[in-house]
């Protein structure tokens, strides 16, 4: 079995391709600039040359690629989008023509002159991937699924707050399904509202391939909860602090038993000390995160985790998780299976496993170490 899993950030696209002969260890992997940021330096490029430039494609994750309209904009120099495109930096339209850019349909951008750089937008692009890899002689054609993950705020009403409408999202999936997979779905299952995952589903579409798709910070979790020194215990508080969002769960027995989320640029040390504490003893609320501009807290079970006098206190992992260090509750930063980059993409694995009945036996096999006799890579047919 084959599984190409793709953890999609701000900073990187993390790929792994699952082999389920091998052992995890020996799978083949890639750290790559993220697309957000391949936007970013192509739209950057135009800039400097004076050119025009139009977004076409997708619906895909802004910051970078969102900075470099703005300063394309600010430079004087126009910037065409599709509606599909321009999603990107806001699903209301009307913010995304107040920053400058001019709307386009498709019909317009195909009779716009030569000249205009046309930037193409997608979270996902297999066929890179697929070229990238068969330069190193690997082949994609016997893949048996897809798994991807990425940051998606979803599509709140007008009037309603982005950070409540999101945190409305988190508790609605915990409740209905109280395990860290309920943050991933099929293909199929994608719920309308959440435009950027529903985006990735139309660009894996022409793979054919049955695909997984799922938000990145629980997948980080999940992925966390593989490493060999957190999995032996009960209950755990674990941390992903990414570059724009930090999102901490309590997890026990039973599930997720509390879960905050704020943005990281408003966050420091003491501060994400103090709500890590709260979170542990069951005190945070809702109010205290989301009244700092954070997305929200919630508690599902009463009971206070106390952090044990002996080893770490706080599993940690994300982008910025040097943030934690220093810090009093003796962070540990997880590396499952000797690799903290792909932790979301052991993460997907995991999902995968539990939304795709057929291949769970097999990957929980490979995730927790009970295969007898691996293959070793010189076996493996190209």
């Amino acid at each position: 079995m084959q599984i190409l899993t793709v953890d999609i950030g701000t900073g990187t696209q993390d790929i792994f391709l699952y082999d389920s002969r091998l052992d995890i260890e020996n799978g083949l992997k890639m750290i790559m600039p993220s697309p957000t940021m391949m936007v970013y330096r192509r739209l950057r490029q135009a800039t400097l040359r004076g050119e025009t430039v139009c977004l076409c494609g997708l619906t895909m994750g802004g910051g970078p690629s969102q900075w470099a309209a703005e300063a394309h904009l600010k430079a004087g120099f126009p910037l065409f989008a599709t509606a599909e495109a321009a999603r990107s930096f806001n699903d209301d339209l009307d913010v995304v023509e107040e920053m400058g850019v001019q709307l386009v349909s498709e019909d317009e951008v195909n009779r716009l002159p030569a000249s205009v750089v046309r930037l193409e937008m997608r979270d996902f692009d297999f066929d890179l991937i697929e070229r990238a890899m068969a330069q190193f002689g690997v082949s994609l054609t016997r893949l048996d699924a897809l798994a991807i993950a990425v940051f998606d705020h979803g599509n709140s009403p007008p009037g309603y707050s982005d950070r409540q409408f999101r945190f409305d999202y988190l508790n609605a999936r915990i409740r209905e399904k109280n395990q860290l997979s309920a943050f991933a779905y099929l293909a199929k299952d994608v719920p309308p509202i959440m435009t950027r995952l529903q985006a990735v589903v139309r660009s894996a579409k022409s793979t054919g391939l049955p695909l997984v798709v799922m938000d990145t910070a629980p997948a980080a979790v999940l992925g966390a909860t593989y490493d060999a020194l957190v999995a032996v215990r009960p209950r755990v508080l674990i941390v992903n602090v990414g570059n724009f969002h930090t999102l901490a769960f309590r997890l026990g027995p039973q599930g997720i038993e509390g879960v905050f989320e704020h943005h990281t640029g408003l966050l420091d040390l003491p501060k994400l000390e103090n709500y890590l504490r709260a979170l542990a003893d069951s005190t945070l609320t809702h109010e205290q995160v989301f009244g700092d501009h954070g997305h929200g807290a919630l508690i599902y079970h009463p009971d206070a985790l106390v952090f044990p006098e002996e080893g770490f206190g706080v599993a940690v992992t994300g982008p910025r998780r040097n943030l934690m260090k220093g810090s009093q509750l003796r962070p540990y930063f997880v590396v499952p299976f000797g690799d903290m980059m792909l932790t979301g993409c052991f993460g997907l694995l995991a999902a995968v496993a539990d939304l795709i009945p057929e291949f769970g036996e097999t990957i929980r096999r490979s995730l927790e170490g009970r295969e007898t006799n691996p293959v070793a890579p010189w076996d493996i047919d190209a």
